[in-house]
């Protein structure tokens, strides 16, 4: 009797699971002729079962994947067909282990891929950054050596205002190592005059032989490594988790101890806590990593002069000049030193009285602020002779030369931006 109890509930075994298989073949039956009611409602049906049974596990996500692609490609509720479509074959993946395996070789990868790229490429052209992120999420869900494309949907996501979505993106790339370094291939086009970038260096050389291009070069972008953890940082700080915010900075600088941008990126982060001392030591300890970084010379400038320590500030603005002979905004900021200590001394010469001294002290200091206003001229007129006539430098002169009362040169200056 026991022996007969056995065989029946072997039976029984048997018939369950050839009733799982004969679900899952009607699933991708319908699948095949677009009946997706049909296959949802019988993949609905097998789900507790298939998904319980290593037999038939693989095949029941592979199914699923491919149901939510295809409905996808309808345009059935797209986002979510993407996301579930990604998740299942992100599944099927994990269970076979292998590119080869039966359920994941023939996943529709590339076509996969393409509807989520086009559907992020679509919906960040109209602006509709939450379609966007989500789309770009899925396409790195689907291709995970496409990390870029996590990157960018974190960068949908802050553009969204979804910080929590961008958050939990940017962690994850900095768990990856995430670097983002690129090497662009440029080139100018003779026609346009314009830069433009090409996809490989043996694409750009083929058309600058062509002829239709010129002034070949290669560019390396920076890391985007520290621009993560800032992120990651200016979101915790957004949220008043302002520790934290400093923990992931500490983190990150103990895996990578030279990385100038990290931390000039947790420089940013002090400056948005107000803690204008803490942001000017480590700018210039992105300067001792980076010393041919210009923009790390003009922070320094920027903040010295702002704490009144001129003479460091003309300095960090020369070096910036002598790494970026074109730096308008160091230019700028080195003349509005001289300006600004010549305007102090207005204070000075208003608060002075009647008597003969004070007349007297009032001529020393006028013109001791005339011969500081006379540095900032000299510097851009030097600078305008190199670069070329810079609007917003010229705007500075010509108001100089006026507050000098230098007729001529303000109306020389003044003719220059007509």
């Amino acid at each position: 009797m026991k022996k007969q109890i056995l065989m029946a509930s072997a039976l029984l075994v048997t018939a369950v699971a050839f009733g799982q298989k004969k679900e899952l073949r009607e699933v991708a039956k319908n699948i095949k002729k677009g009946d997706l009611e049909a296959a949802q409602s019988a993949l609905n049906q097998v789900k507790q079962i298939a998904t319980a049974n290593q037999d038939y596990e693989t095949e029941y996500y592979f199914l699923e994947g491919l149901l939510g692609f295809e409905s996808a490609k309808k345009g059935r509720d797209i986002m979510n067909s993407l996301s579930k479509a990604s998740q299942a074959f992100t599944k099927v993946r994990e269970l076979e282990n292998s590119q080869k395996g039966k359920f994941t070789s023939q996943i529709p990868l590339k076509e996969a891929v393409d509807l989520a790229t086009q559907q992020g490429t679509s919906a960040y052209e109209r602006k509709d950054y939450k379609n966007a992120k989500k789309a770009f999420e899925q396409v790195y869900r689907l291709s995970p050596q496409d990390t870029v494309f996590l990157y960018n949907a974190a960068v949908l996501a802050v553009q969204d205002k979804d910080y929590d979505t961008a958050l939990k993106h940017y962690i994850e790339l900095k768990n990856l190592r995430y670097d983002g370094a690129e090497t662009l291939y440029l080139a100018k086009n003779k026609q346009s005059q314009k830069e433009e970038t090409f996809t490989s260096k043996n694409q750009r050389d083929l058309m600058v032989k062509s002829g239709s291009y010129i002034n070949p070069r290669t560019e390396k972008t920076p890391s985007k490594r520290g621009e993560i953890v800032k992120n990651i940082a200016l979101i915790y700080v957004e949220q008043g988790k302002n520790d934290q915010a400093i923990n992931a900075f500490e983190e990150a600088r103990k895996a990578f101890p030279k990385d100038a941008t990290l931390v000039i990126a947790e420089a940013s982060v002090y400056l948005q806590l107000n803690d204008r001392n803490k942001f000017k030591e480590l700018m210039e300890e992105a300067a001792k990593l980076s010393p041919e970084n210009a923009d790390i010379q003009y922070n320094i400038g920027v903040i010295n002069m702002e704490q009144g320590q001129l003479e460091a500030a003309r300095e960090a603005f020369k070096q910036a000049l002598k790494l970026r002979p074109n730096y308008t905004d160091a230019v700028l900021n080195y003349s509005t030193t001289y300006i600004n200590e010549g305007n102090a001394l207005i204070e000075q010469m208003n608060a002075l009285g009647n008597s003969k001294a004070d007349i007297k002290k009032y001529d020393e200091l006028g013109q001791q602020k005339d011969m500081l206003y006379r540095k900032a001229v000299e510097f851009m007129e030097e600078y305008i002779k190199v670069q070329g006539n810079e609007t917003s430098v010229l705007e500075q002169l010509k108001n100089v030369y006026g507050a000098l009362g230098d007729t001529a040169n303000f109306k020389r200056i003044k003719a220059l931006l007509e």
